[in-house]
């Protein structure tokens, strides 16, 4: 992986533990971003070194996805199985499906196969098989709509 892709997968697990955070906290946009700009990012926290992230799209991510979270929550609601509601996903399953589909109506300069692989090596931080199963078909099916 070179360079710039890793700077961009560290800037996505950032972005989703930011947007993660935020909804546990309820932490306001401009000090999330300051926090994470100035402790997060690229920092080394109980001797792990958090690779460096690109800022930029970090920002993008989180500040996009708070812009355009009811659009968003919307979207991904639409796809889930009937009874089911974003309440009952799990926190940090829903700030990777907000960060994937920002990004999939969003970022059209990253190809859909790339998104959506991204958010599913993140999931993979956080979950099983069967979890980043569902965050493939969710995003997969967003696609379709969003891309065509």
């Amino acid at each position: 992986m070179n360079a710039r892709a890793q700077s961009r997968s560290a800037a996505r697990l950032a972005a989703v533990q930011a947007l993660y955070q935020q909804e546990m906290e309820g932490t306001p946009l401009a000090r999330l971003l300051k926090e994470f700009h100035d402790h997060r990012l690229g920092a080394i926290i109980e001797d792990i070194a958090f690779a460096d992230a690109e800022v930029d799209f970090f920002d993008d991510v989180v500040s996009g996805v708070n812009a355009r979270r009811a659009e968003i929550d919307d979207m991904i609601a639409a796809k889930l199985a009937t009874g089911w509601t974003l309440d009952r996903l799990d926190r940090p399953q829903k700030q990777i499906l907000r960060a994937g589909t920002y990004e999939l109506l969003a970022r059209k300069d990253v190809p859909v196969a790339a998104i959506i692989g991204e958010y599913v090596d993140v999931a993979d931080a956080f979950y099983e098989k069967r979890e980043k199963g569902f965050v493939n078909g969710l995003l997969d099916a967003i696609a379709k709509d969003v891309r065509g």
